[in-house]
């Protein structure tokens, strides 16, 4: 399984969580189901182990794949469609990391 994690760092730029979980990330299956997404997880930050401390990330999305190859088919036919959304609920520019899911 690979993991494709977005993540928007808590810079104070907006982001819109209401959208994005109405409108982004049902576009997300929609175009990236055909291609073995298999689930997507969202995290909300909220602090981190020192008490009061912000998180370093507004929100984290989990891509959840069943393999390598049909995840890169997929974000290669619908980046530009994903990335033109962006402006919508964000204008923060994500980090991304692909793993391998190994436990």
């Amino acid at each position: 399984m690979i993991r494709v994690s977005v993540m928007y760092p808590n810079q104070g730029g907006k982001f819109d969580l209401d959208y994005y979980m109405n409108n982004h990330v049902p576009l997300v299956h929609k175009l990236l189901d055909p291609y073995g997404l298999v689930r997507v997880e969202v995290d909300k930050g909220i602090g981190t182990a020192r008490p009061g401390a912000p998180a370093p990330f507004v929100a984290i999305a989990h891509l959840v794949f069943d393999s390598l190859d049909r995840m890169q088919e997929g974000l290669k036919a619908h980046d530009p469609e994903l990335a033109a959304d962006l402006a919508n609920f964000t204008d923060i520019q994500p980090q991304f990391q692909i793993s391998e899911i190994l436990y």
